[in-house]
């Protein structure tokens, strides 16, 4: 029988440059990642001043429908309705979440208001 000599016990793998490395790659993930808001939606609030002219441009919106002055419409019609009763784009228009509205409907419809030129938004309670 041929020998090669005496046979070593195994040695257990060191983890410990394993766990410096994925240690450093967490801290370097978190420094660069980007943690706040990705865009800012402008809005005015109520105790800001300035004037309110013309009709009244009530927007609510309401569990899943939206209504201007009480009168519920789809949010593609909003924003005509609202030229109508704006002068200029930087008249108030005063939107107002009820009970059960949703954020995300909330936001969806500033955005469509802001897309389609207004520029005075308040948000009232």
């Amino acid at each position: 029988m041929i020998s090669f000599g005496a046979t070593k016990a195994r040695r257990k793998p060191n983890l410990t440059p394993m766990i410096d490395v994925v240690f450093l790659l967490l801290v370097f993930f978190m420094l660069v990642s980007r943690f706040g808001a990705d865009r800012v939606i402008p809005l005015s609030s109520a105790g800001s001043g300035g004037s309110y002219n013309g009709p009244p441009r009530l927007v609510e919106l309401v569990a899943d429908e939206v209504r201007l002055n009480g009168i519920a419409m789809p949010q593609a019609a909003l924003a005509e309705a609202l030229r109508k009763l704006t002068e200029t784009p930087e008249d108030a228009i005063v939107l107002r979440a009820r009970d059960g509205a949703d954020l995300q409907a909330l936001v969806a419809v500033m955005d469509g208001l802001a897309a389609a030129g207004f520029s005075r938004l308040v948000l009232v309670e």
